[in-house]
């Protein structure tokens, strides 16, 4: 067991604050192509320059959604090991807002706050965090959603 693992108890006690803040993640172009290609979704504000120049946008942005996969990967930034918790799986979204689009060359960062913890039944614990994607020097955040992670416990055979 890892000495420093929290309970769940302990974080809940962490509701209505900030619980951290990922590290920066670029959004360049192939990041943004290889999301184009896996989601089928090729529109020309994401995958042409030349033409995006032209856009209201002045250049590519990224899609929506791939700042919001990107979500997992910024939760590993600051969801701390708990004890005796097998696996965290998402388990959706109440809220979920674009605010700003997300510009070819950006850097984005998410942070958390911790919203609620509720037992759901036995093993099983449901966090709520408040999530809010930041563009470096951007005025607006990119998104703002209220997200879902479900802890399970004791499931090991």
């Amino acid at each position: 067991m890892d000495k420093d693992a929290l309970t769940i108890d302990a974080y809940a006690r962490l509701v209505g604050q900030e619980v951290g803040t990922s590290g920066w993640i670029a959004i360049d172009q192939p990041r943004i192509d290889s999301f184009a290609d896996a989601t089928l979704d090729r529109q020309y504000i994401h995958v042409d320059p030349a033409r995006a120049k032209d856009s209201p946008f002045g250049g590519t942005i990224a899609h929506g959604f791939l700042s919001v996969s990107l979500l997992s990967r910024m939760l590993f930034d600051v969801l701390p090991k708990f004890r005796d918790v097998d696996l965290n799986v998402n388990y959706g979204m109440n809220r979920l807002r674009f605010l700003s689009p997300v510009k070819c060359g950006s850097r984005i960062r998410g942070r958390f706050v911790l919203t609620d913890v509720e037992t759901r039944s036995a093993g099983q614990v449901l966090l709520t965090h408040e999530v809010t994607v930041e563009i470096e020097h951007g005025p607006r955040p990119a998104l703002v959603a209220e997200w879902l992670i479900l802890l399970t416990q004791g499931q090991r055979d």
